[in-house]
């Protein structure tokens, strides 16, 4: 009977393992850190690019890029930096005042805030050479009705409504 048993089970037919699911993405390019920079005094926000393993200044600051991660597209997206930052006042010493993560999710928790400037993460990505970026809401176009003409204009209203 044993081997009867042992016939009837090489005959079973071999399932092979389901394939992998492909692993991340390289990136094309070298990453890049997208920071966010606000000059507190004229409100002014700039882009500011940290290529990962090199440095960038922004006003009295130069942030290096040690570490950058962003998450698959088919997770909830997040990136996280391991950034270093050193202030240059001309009326003190070099000081490093920020080292650490920082993450796009929680730019309050974990951005530098200065009395002058602050910094925070945006995104991590991989920027190629010459290429823009732009951060913020795109151009806010009014929508028209279907049914506008070029030739209509509002209606007047009759006089003493203002009154």
């Amino acid at each position: 009977m044993a081997l009867a048993g042992a016939s009837a089970l090489g005959a079973l037919p071999r399932h092979e393992p389901p394939p992998k699911p492909p692993g991340p993405q390289k990136p094309s390019g070298p990453l890049t850190l997208i920071m966010r920079g606000l000059d507190k005094i004229t409100g002014r926000a700039t882009t500011v690019l940290v290529p990962v393993g090199s440095s960038a200044t922004y006003a009295t600051f130069t942030v290096t890029a040690k570490y950058c991660y962003t998450t698959a597209s088919v997770e909830t997206p997040e990136s996280v930096a391991f950034v270093q930052v050193e202030d240059h006042r001309p009326d003190q010493p070099m000081h490093r005042i920020f080292s650490g993560w920082m993450y796009a999710s929680s730019p309050g928790l974990h951005g530098v805030e200065h009395p002058l400037y602050d910094i925070w993460l945006i995104s991590c990505r991989a920027v190629a050479p010459g290429e823009t970026v732009t951060i913020g809401p795109k151009k806010v176009t009014r929508p028209v009705s279907p049914d506008a003409t070029d030739s209509e204009k509002p209606a007047e209203l009759p006089e003493g409504a203002g009154q």
